[in-house]
């Protein structure tokens, strides 16, 4: 059966034990797939690549919820009056 891995570098659990940073260091600051009986199992993601697809989700969401509130009616504010 195939599987589809969403990542350039692949490793093995035990390449994984065996050497955790330089597993990790292999993806070039890319996910790694981590490998169990040749199945991606998870995928190893330095924390730098972590950190951006979180802000990028936190920037669909913020996206999304304006696109909701497009259609409402604008309230208009001094700020004298805040």
């Amino acid at each position: 059966m195939a599987h589809l891995v969403l990542a350039e570098v692949a490793a093995s659990i035990s390449e994984l034990k065996k050497n955790p940073m330089g597993t990790v260091a292999a993806g070039e600051g890319a996910a790694v797939a981590i490998l169990n009986h040749n199945e991606p199992a998870f995928y190893c993601v330095p924390a730098r690549l972590y950190e951006a697809m979180m802000d990028r989700l936190d920037d669909i969401e913020l996206n999304a919820i304006a696109d909701a509130r497009a259609g409402e009616p604008v309230v208009r504010v001094k700020l004298d009056e805040l």
